[in-house]
């Protein structure tokens, strides 16, 4: 089974862990640029924003932002359920879950509602909105692939491993990450 059919300038037998993760977090960006202009479908804009990204990435002249931009956007927004918008029954959620190897730090905390939390449990983020039929809302995501490119970083060598079937970046699930995105009409971002 591919985790990937092709990524734009790379063949598929030399993408790397670091790519998949790129090219999604490139993806996002596109996204985000989108929504946030209010469009249904992706401009022309979008996909050189994309493309620049990716390119960016993968040469080390760009890199991603900081998970400390991300702590800041979450002081100033509402308190609410990252998942469903809920500002009742609040809890602290592990975003990837602890008992699967998450971290227990404040980059990996969310506010989640008691459904929501329970629901979720110990499945990982983006299978579990995948089996609900819906994409993540693109902060979240955001958060997520923040998370999981720290994670390639710092586990030896594991940017630069090749991808196979059985790659694995514990405790994430690379083969759940999005590398192709829905028109922005049906994105939202929080």
């Amino acid at each position: 089974m591919k985790l990937i059919e092709k990524i734009p300038g790379i063949a598929y037998e030399d993408v790397t862990v670091g790519d998949l993760l790129y090219w999604s977090y490139a993806n996002l960006a596109m996204a985000h640029a989108a929504v946030g202009e209010g469009r249904i479908q992706y401009a022309r804009l979008d996909y050189i924003i994309r493309a620049k990204l990716f390119k960016g990435l993968r040469t080390g002249t760009m890199k991603i932002g900081s998970l400390l931009d991300d702590e800041r956007f979450k002081l100033v927004q509402p308190r609410a359920c990252v998942y469903c918008g809920s500002d009742q029954c609040l809890s602290m959620d592990h975003l990837v879950p602890k008992c699967k190897g998450g971290p227990d730090d404040a980059d990996n905390i969310v506010w989640a509602c008691r459904r929501c939390n329970s629901a979720k449990g110990d499945k990982d983020m983006l299978f579990w909105y995948r089996i609900r039929g819906c994409f993540p809302p693109l902060m979240l995501l955001r958060r997520y692939l923040k998370l999981a490119i720290r994670t390639a970083f710092s586990a030896d060598g594991h940017k630069q491993k090749v991808l196979d079937p059985n790659c694995a970046l514990p405790p994430f699930v690379l083969s759940e990450v999005p590398l192709s995105f829905p028109d922005p009409g049906a994105l939202s971002l929080h």
